[in-house]
């Protein structure tokens, strides 16, 4: 999808280099990309201590 943005050319040059991105699409996606995994991995620290799986790693990988 084309989409027009105004984003300052010194930020997106200074990501390129830090990031390595070849393009400014590339560059974009990667960081909308790990945004989400981040936000993801935010919200699932919130379940921290919540949920008791009860499971016993032991029966899981056929120790006894």
């Amino acid at each position: 999808m084309r989409t027009t943005l105004e984003i300052p050319e010194d930020l997106i040059e200074e990501a390129m280099k830090l990031t390595g991105a070849k393009t400014k699409s590339q560059l974009i996606t990667d960081a909308l990309k790990e945004k989400i995994e981040k936000i993801k991995r935010q919200r699932l620290l919130t379940f921290k201590g919540k949920i008791d799986l009860d499971i016993d790693l032991d029966v899981l990988r056929d120790r006894k």
